[in-house]
């Protein structure tokens, strides 16, 4: 028995609620059990200059957490002058997943961010930045549709991402902190609802895993994923 009392393959409670920052283009505030990320959309009429003049647009994501998100005060990355190596990481995959689902030529020469900013930690705060980002950014090419800046939908489809781990030798969904930190192996998976694998990481951590455990924890990611596409359909809807 899992100590929060879930079943192995069951997700932490969800919630998505979205406009919940007034000036932005597109916001949602994810929960998952006591995980909690902020993530607004920014839409600007500019792209990097190496996008310049390509008839492309760009989507990007930065990452943070704020300084009491854990059980003790971390200092604020700016204050420190740099990212952190786990930082740079991290929204480098929130914006590879969500330009996997992306037509950059459709949104024309303009760049959305993504910002994801971590209000509590309970683990999950990287897939969770990914599963509220979606619907962020639905909501912000919404707006452009809505006022013909958009002729054609940009979105290609849905993007979630959820962990999976082996937690006493048994494959389980979406690890907490305290499932994560004693987890015998770990993996995230992002997922589109045609069925593409965006990225899979999956470590070892006390131990190697055999491919058997792997498949059950896909199946899992799987089965875990689906039910946040209903989700997200449903925030948006």
């Amino acid at each position: 028995m899992r100590h929060s009392g879930r079943a192995a393959d069951q997700l932490r409670a969800v919630t998505l609620e979205t406009s919940v920052n007034r000036y932005a283009e597109g916001s949602c505030l994810i929960t998952a059990g006591n995980t909690k990320v902020l993530v607004t959309a920014t839409i600007e009429e500019n792209v990097p200059p190496w996008l310049r003049n390509k008839g492309k647009g760009w989507v990007t994501a930065e990452y943070g957490m704020l300084p009491r998100a854990t059980h003790t005060r971390g200092r604020r990355e700016a204050a420190a002058g740099k990212q952190s190596g786990r930082t740079q990481e991290i929204q480098r995959l929130i914006g590879r997943s969500l330009r996997a689902v992306v037509d950059l030529a459709a949104l024309g020469e303009r760049q959305i961010t993504l910002d994801c900013d971590v209000i509590q930690a309970d683990g999950g705060t990287r897939t969770a930045s990914i599963t509220g980002a979606w619907v962020a950014l639905r909501l912000a090419t919404n707006g452009l549709l809505a006022s013909g800046a958009l002729k054609t939908d940009p979105i290609l489809g849905q993007v979630a991402a959820i962990s999976c781990g082996v937690h006493d030798n048994v494959a389980v969904l979406d690890l907490d902190y305290e499932e994560d930190s004693a987890a015998e192996a770990d993996s995230n998976f992002v997922l589109t609802d045609a069925g593409d694998i965006v990225e899979i990481q999956a470590t070892g951590e006390k131990r190697g895993f055999s491919r058997a455990e792997f498949e059950s924890l896909f199946a899992l990611a799987d089965k875990g994923i689906g039910e946040l596409f209903a989700m997200q359909r449903a925030a948006i809807s």
